[in-house]
């Protein structure tokens, strides 16, 4: 895995993404100790399928209506 500093990681992004894609890890420090790694992005093998949960889920009716004032109130930390 190779290391970078994080002025070095900015000035080289588009490099290190290739390297990440690429499959490499890549780690970023700050201040001499790693604080994120970049690591590619794996694609699911799974092949998804439409349509296997009709039937089994139910949309209410007034599902888009507006919150209760409390409701709402706790959503906003009143």
């Amino acid at each position: 895995m190779q290391t970078f500093n994080i002025h070095d990681a900015k000035t080289h992004i588009s490099r290190l993404v290739d390297v990440a894609s690429a499959g490499e890890e890549v780690a970023i420090a700050k201040a001499g100790k790693p604080a994120a790694h970049l690591v590619p992005i794996t694609h699911s093998s799974v092949e998804r399928k439409s349509g296997v949960l009709k039937g089994k889920v139910r949309i209410a009716k007034d599902f888009d209506a507006p919150l209760q004032d409390d409701v709402l109130a706790s959503f906003e930390g009143r």
